[in-house]
């Protein structure tokens, strides 16, 4: 029970006081959708920053993509006016994009701008306006479409920490006249140590910030739990979660259960999985359906016999992408990505409209919550069901969505994202308690839920390696973590970080090219182990892919962070997406930092063909005969035991290597792996 409860969290809206010095100063865009140039929203929005501020207009034609707006910023901005802020409205138009009517017109735009901000190299904090995104109170009935934007932007803010804004929800219909206070609320956004989510709503207390809290069911009670009966529909029901939640509901009772998957009783151990519900007593049906084809589904639904109807409906539908950075995603993809978890929660809702019902479940992730680094669309994705979930409830019907964090035993997350997770301080949870968490959840008639397993003094230094995260002040545990754990010290740095860092340069800079080139590999070898944590020494090689290590846009940017601050250098976010492996980022910190190097000394060319050689030879027979050619190179220059007294010795080979001539290397490599 306690550890149940220990997983267990919800969102709350906190009313707020804006601080009464708070100023809007400096230049700000205002970017717009064309169609909404003359909107009550956009032009009460424009004259309070006008009255407040310089506003530059920037309008969006529409389906302008990333190319497009950054043209458009390119020519709004001039050389040497650089903006403080970027308040976008572009998420207001919730027009369905042609390629999916899950995905807005809004979301997209957004993400364009987002892009485009980091194209044109505009280092200001991004600020999106929303209507109905949120529902500060259970009578509030929010907009999915909107919602999405929040959690794309949420995970765009920890991508990209230089232009990280915020966001701002006005309700879904009126309240305009309180957009008196966007600028102080801007202002202190910019200034209150990381505030960043508001939703603004009528009443003596308009403003309502977002946080994160716990929420225990029963204490030392065992909590009631939901009953299966009759029909269960199992969206995603041959993968692991939907397997899961199957094996446990045909325990419990479900007499019937239907699983749907795109291949159906083709898909990988389908065959065992209906064996094995079969032998619980319950009677299974495993269906070939796409969830995102209305017509299928329907299909689906009107063969679900008379006499065991439809009780509960499970959407497990839809996995995590490997994590990139925004600016890595195309429009394409971010739509590829979001379809079919998002059209098919819709069209469950859709045809089953007001059919009774014991359970409408909805798996979402915390991704949408609190925003996972490089999951941009898979945020926007899970906080639009969360979004439905809470409208379905607004209107009288049942709906329960769950932020999970992550499952042991496969699921939302594969194995090498899940060791990732883990490292930041979110562990897989055993699924035979994380399905009992679904059924307390449903049996509490809950809306929203977060059920992970977060184990906050691992979880801090990573979230908050950019700055304050006010959404999870109210944690407990996080209140009681130690000063040690801020995120100035959790990115690494510390009073003397510029010292330390002169020194660093200087000792780099006084190195031969070789050695200097060498310095770099091990700084960043040791940063890497850093980041990922020292039980993750093994699996860092100079050659491999950071996102083989795990790195995802969190660890991603925090290495950014140690470099640039060891170095103090001014690196990108985007560094270890650009430069995938420790030596190309090795390779790429030293012509930064030393543009005056000559590149490739005369040696490069001959070391490079023999790793072409390498890389050539997939069998593993012949990579050994290189490997032991290049060893004997190397002993070559070492003394054997007993050589006679002037031999050169292990201790020496570095230097004597340096000091030879290109000559001599060159006829030394020859000789030895015969490629002359």
């Amino acid at each position: 029970r306690a550890k149940l409860d220990s997983w267990r969290y919800r969102v709350a809206w906190r009313p707020y006081q804006l601080p009464e010095e708070a100023a809007l100063d400096g230049t700000w865009l205002l970017v717009v959708p064309e169609r909404w140039t003359d909107d009550d929203v956009t032009v009460r929005a424009r004259r309070v920053l006008e009255e407040a501020t310089r506003v530059i207009l920037v309008v969006v034609p529409e389906r302008a993509d990333r190319t497009v707006v950054a043209e458009l910023l390119e020519a709004a901005v001039k050389p040497g006016d650089a903006p403080a802020g970027v308040l976008s409205l572009l998420a207001l138009d919730d027009t369905p994009d042609k390629r999916s009517p899950g995905v807005t017109r809004g979301l997209l735009g957004s993400m364009a701008l987002s892009q485009a901000l980091a194209d044109n190299a505009i280092h200001a904090g991004l600020w999106s306006l929303t209507r109905g995104a949120v529902a500060v109170d259970g009578g509030d009935e929010p907009v999915a479409g909107q919602a999405a934007v929040w959690g794309l932007l949420r995970v765009a803010a920890l991508d990209d920490p230089e232009r990280s804004g915020g966001l701002v929800d006005l309700p879904v219909d009126g309240g305009t006249e309180l957009l008196s206070r966007l600028p102080a609320l801007l202002a202190a956004g910019d200034a209150s140590g990381g505030e960043s989510e508001f939703a603004l709503r009528p009443g003596p207390r308009a403003v309502h910030v977002r946080r994160m809290v716990r929420a225990p069911l029963a204490g030392s009670v065992e909590a009631p739990v939901w009953q299966p009966r009759g029909s269960v529909l199992i969206t995603g029901g041959t993968g692991a979660l939907g397997a899961h939640v199957a094996r446990d509901l045909a325990r419990e009772g479900a007499e019937h259960l239907v699983l749907t998957s795109r291949r159906g009783p083709d898909a990988p151990g389908a065959a065992e999985l209906e064996r094995e519900l079969t032998d619980l007593g319950c009677r299974v049906t495993i269906v070939a359906c796409d969830v995102a084809d209305r017509g299928a589904l329907a299909e689906v639904m009107r063969g679900i016999p008379e006499e065991t109807p439809l009780t509960a409906v499970v959407h497990t539908a839809g996995a995590v992408d490997r994590a990139r950075p925004l600016t890595k995603i195309d429009a394409d993809e971010a739509v590829e990505l979001m379809h079919a978890k998002v059209v098919g929660a819709e069209n469950l809702h859709e045809l089953l409209g007001a059919q009774p019902l014991d359970a409408f479940v909805l798996f979402s992730s915390g991704a949408g919550v609190w925003g996972n680094g490089g999951q941009g669309p898979y945020a926007a994705a899970n906080a639009h069901l969360d979004a439905l979930a809470e409208r379905r409830r607004a209107v009288g019907l049942p709906a329960t969505s769950i932020a999970w964090g992550a499952w042991a035993g496969g699921g939302m997350v594969d194995a090498e994202v899940g060791e990732q997770l883990a490292r930041r301080g979110v562990p897989a949870m055993e699924p035979a308690l994380a399905v009992r968490a679904l059924r307390e959840s449903v049996a509490a008639d809950e809306t929203t839920v977060v059920v992970a397993d977060i184990r906050w003094d691992r979880f801090v230094p990573a979230y908050c390696a950019h700055g304050h995260r006010p959404l999870i002040d109210e944690i407990p545990d996080v209140q009681t973590l130690p000063a040690a754990q801020d995120a100035e010290r959790a990115a690494g740095r510390t009073a003397d970080a510029s010292t330390a860092a002169d020194g660093l340069r200087g000792e780099l800079a006084a190195l031969p090219a070789a050695k200097r080139k060498r310095r770099l590999a091990e700084l960043v070898r040791t940063h890497v182990v850093a980041v990922l944590g020292s039980g993750a020494a093994d699996v860092v090689r100079p050659g491999r892919a950071f996102r083989d290590m795990g790195f995802d846009s969190l660890t991603a940017v925090e290495l950014r962070n140690r470099l640039g601050s060891a170095l103090g250098a001014k690196l990108s976010a985007t560094l270890v997406f650009d430069h995938p492996t420790p030596n190309a980022l090795a390779d790429h910190l030293g012509a930064e930092l030393f543009p005056e190097d000559d590149g490739d000394s005369a040696l490069d060319p001959r070391l490079k063909e023999i790793e072409a050689a390498y890389r050539a030879t997939s069998d593993s027979a012949g990579r050994a005969e290189l490997a032991e050619a290049l060893r004997g190179l190397l002993e070559s220059w070492a003394a054997p035991t007993g050589a006679p007294t002037g031999a050169p010795t292990p201790a020496t080979v570095d230097e004597e290597l340096v000091g030879a001539s290109d000559q001599d290397m060159f006829d030394l490599i020859d000789k030895e792996l015969g490629i002359s």
